[in-house]
């Protein structure tokens, strides 16, 4: 027996699971704060969706099994909001994305006053949801904001009426808030990725007769793959759950047509006061979440080991 095997074994027990334990002791608080503010809420939410919770009924709160996912399947408000968060989410993630990559391309390039350039271009992002929501919805009232009225003028429109009541045009207010809110996250996170390129690349692509279009497929986009999947598959989960500017300008109207199923829990669960049908609606959205970020991470696992 070596010396520190006998040092270990004459130890006491006490001592020993001191030792052991010493770490967990020094992440306890941390891990205690994650379980009281997520994993509690989680499995209430969770259990909610089996059980008849009704604030307005004082006899609610009973085990009910299944029942509200029998109900969803014959929702057709709930599959008329998912076909809308599936136009909602993907028209402000690609519109995002590509406003974004070319702010960020032209941020990339030094000229004078850069600094002060950037930081009106990153400015939307510092603005509440609930502040840019009220703003553009202003700004689409014909009565006191611009932006009718130049869609009349540019033929856009055949009057200047306020988009938001329109049912075929009412999604494109949000959308246009979402996109003018949410174009610095990808321009920050693209700009920083951009700057993390060596430049040597380039001017060793220029010496060989590269043009601007072959050094961005061959080297910019290649290095920004991994930073645009993360960036896409964050965004996508984000605007999936993405309610405010909704709620605010058009509270899911007219007729259901900017109703999403992140608006229409909010309107189960404190308009009708349902919280087990609404909590019942997020874990059907959690699931498919789930899967769709599995889903593109196993992509970019088989991408990257074919690569």
């Amino acid at each position: 027996m070596t010396l520190a095997a006998h040092s270990h074994a004459a130890k006491p027990l006490r001592k020993r699971i001191a030792d052991a334990s010493e770490p967990y002791l020094y992440s306890a608080p941390a891990l205690i704060l994650i379980i009281g503010v997520m994993l509690v809420p989680l499995v209430l939410g969770i259990s909610y969706a089996f059980r008849d919770i009704q604030l307005l009924n004082p006899f609610s709160g009973g085990f009910i099994g299944l029942d509200h996912f029998r109900a969803l399947g014959q929702d057709e408000a709930f599959f008329r909001a998912l076909r809308n968060t599936l136009w909602w989410t993907g028209a402000s993630v690609f519109l995002q994305f590509l406003f974004g990559l070319i702010l960020a391309l032209l941020l990339d390039k030094p000229f004078a006053g850069r600094g002060l350039v950037q930081a009106l271009v990153f400015l939307p992002w510092a603005v509440p949801s609930f502040l840019a929501g009220l703003n553009w919805a202003w700004l689409f009232n014909p009565v006191i904001g611009p932006l009718p009225h130049w869609l009349y003028a540019l033929g856009l429109l055949d009057a200047p009426n306020n988009i938001l009541s329109d049912p075929q045009l009412a999604m494109w207010g949000p959308i246009a808030a979402n996109v003018w809110w949410g174009i610095p996250f990808f321009a920050i996170t693209l700009l920083a990725a951009l700057q993390a390129i060596p430049r040597d690349l380039y001017e060793a692509a220029s010496i060989d007769g590269a043009g601007p279009v072959q050094r961005f497929l061959s080297i910019t986009l290649p290095f920004l793959a991994p930073t645009i999947a993360i960036t896409i598959l964050l965004r996508t989960v984000w605007i999936s759950n993405f309610a405010d500017l909704i709620v605010v300008m058009t509270n899911g109207g007219p007729a259901d047509r900017t109703q999403i199923v992140a608006s229409y829990i909010f309107t189960q669960a404190f308009k009708r006061l349902d919280f087990g049908y609404a909590s019942a609606i997020a874990l059907v959205l959690l699931v498919l979440l789930l899967v769709y970020s599995l889903l593109i991470v196993l992509l970019r696992q088989t991408l990257l080991n074919k690569g």
